[in-house]
């Protein structure tokens, strides 16, 4: 990388981490059950709200109860359920309409990150309604509250419920980006794991390795605090545990109540110390392809932590040992690889591919354009790529190793 774009992207990043301390980040107030829903919004006299879903979850009823015991509190819901994976500013757009024709009051999200992100989105929108989210793209754009946001997760992986980010995808270029700002913290999440009983295996498998991902980018990053280096760890020895029984055992709910926790943990982690190139691989993926965002994460996570050499071994051999994978005895170096193997074994045992074969030649120098610019000077990872660095990553990610 050229030595003063280097220069820039390291200071960049210095910068915002010393900053780190003094920036307004805070933690959503866990809620355990829809009756805590019910009295927060009576506690702040909220009559009217907008919940955010999609068809899926709305088909198995599991939005039934919550908006059963609203109405009897007379506080009335107004449903959006067209949420695709990847949202879109169209997404976004509908469920705006709605909230404005209803006078609604709060949002409610329950789903993945994809709804969660979607009704940030919205929020955001409420907040700003003369600019496009487009223009809000990037760090620091929103600087306004958005309603009262109440996320209540149904996988455990995205830990949107804790973070200032939103991802959304625009309908017509299908350019992927994140908008990142504090009031898109959610003010509430409810932590119910029985939402996450019995979800697909396929679901279940990509949206843990979507939360493992978060807990190593943020781990192995230039931007730790002590703080998010200890939910890190949590988060990644939680997921290691409990990842095979959930997949194998849907219906275990102390798994799954284990699992929804790592992911809100790992969430804790990445909103301070940020994600990294698999995160921007990833998003570029998701955008062009419409590749789910938890699945690129799993096949991305091994490919680049190979790439990013012995810069990151001790880093892996740390988590590998506080995970219980090896013990303090393993030479850094094997502990680093062990790590690794440990990675691509899960996917093997998730029916997880190794590649992404859906990856178009042509298309390979816009990506990696694309997952560059995302990526740099923003995310603190801890090895520099330059465009060239991330084609060649695209094709082994097409290949496979």
């Amino acid at each position: 990388m050229n030595i003063f774009k280097k220069f820039y992207a390291r200071t960049y990043q210095k910068v915002f981490k010393l900053m780190i301390p003094m920036l307004p980040y805070r933690e959503p107030e866990i809620l355990n059950n829809n009756d805590d829903v019910a009295r927060v919004l009576k506690d702040k006299q909220l009559t009217k709200v907008l919940l955010v879903t999609d068809e899926g979850i709305r088909n198995l009823n599991l939005t039934l109860p919550l908006e059963n015991l609203l109405s009897e509190q007379g506080i009335e819901v107004c449903v959006y359920d067209k949420t695709v994976p990847n949202p879109t500013t169209n997404n976004v757009a509908e469920g705006l309409a709605i909230y404005k024709e209803n006078a609604c009051q709060a949002i409610i999200a329950v789903g993945g990150g994809s709804v969660i992100d979607c009704a940030k989105g919205i929020g955001a929108k409420v907040a700003k309604p003369k600019k496009s989210l487009r223009k809000m793209k990037g760090v620091l754009k929103v600087r306004k509250k958005i309603p009262s946001l109440i996320a209540v997760p149904t996988t455990a992986g995205t830990g949107s419920e804790t973070t200032l980010a939103c991802v959304i995808t625009d309908s017509e270029t299908r350019h992927k980006y994140a908008i990142n700002d504090f009031p898109l913290i959610p003010s509430y999440a409810l932590l119910d794991a029985n939402l996450t009983l019995g979800l697909p295996k396929h679901i279940t498998a990509t949206t843990a390795m979507d939360a493992l991902t978060h807990a190593i980018e943020a781990y192995i990053g230039k931007s730790t605090t002590k703080d998010t280096r200890v939910y890190a760890l949590d988060a990644i020895k939680m997921i290691f545990a409990n990842i095979l029984e959930v997949y194998n055992n849907p219906n275990n709910f102390e798994a799954r109540h284990n699992m929804l926790f790592a992911s809100y943990k790992a969430g804790l982690a990445f909103t301070k110390s940020y994600v990294g190139y698999v995160h921007a691989i990833a998003h570029s993926l998701g955008g062009k392809y419409n590749i789910a965002h938890g699945l690129a994460n799993a096949v991305i996570l091994p490919i680049v932590l190979k790439k990013y050499g012995r810069k990151i071994y001790t880093k892996l051999w740390e988590m590998g040992t506080y995970a219980g994978l090896f013990d303090t005895n393993t030479t850094i170096e094997k502990g680093a690889k062990l790590f690794i193997n440990h990675i691509e074994n899960l996917n093997q045992q998730m029916n997880i591919p190794s590649s992404i074969p859906q990856i178009i030649d042509e298309d390979i120098p816009n990506l990696a354009q694309t997952a560059e610019k995302e990526g740099n000077p923003l995310y603190p990872v801890p090895v520099l790529w330059t465009k060239e660095k991330f084609e060649n990553v695209y094709m082994e990610i097409k290949n496979g190793q």
